[in-house]
């Protein structure tokens, strides 16, 4: 095994530079279009009747690029869950 030593200075430069690296990953720019999974996850439910119910009613958008591939608008999932958030007191 190896000992890499490192002044107290260095190390803490090193790992701000790591979680800087590590937001500006996460951080990126995300899907428009999500699979049904995640757009489940997004919306709590586990039943994809209910996700149909929410696609067929017009609550969300959606687009089917093929006959077996239906894709999730995420801005529409955010939407639909700021119209039925409550207000707390």
């Amino acid at each position: 095994m190896e000992v890499i030593c490192l002044e107290t200075e260095a190390f803490y430069n090193l790992v701000d530079e790591v979680v800087k690296r590590l937001r500006d990953d996460d951080g990126g720019e995300q899907d428009k279009w999500i699979q049904m999974d995640d757009a489940m996850k997004m919306l709590g439910i586990k039943s994809k009747t209910t996700l149909q119910k929410l696609r067929d009613e017009g609550r969300i958008r959606f687009a089917q690029p093929q006959k077996k591939i239906i894709l999730y608008d995420r801005d529409s999932i955010l939407q639909y869950l700021e119209d039925h958030a409550q207000e707390t007191f």
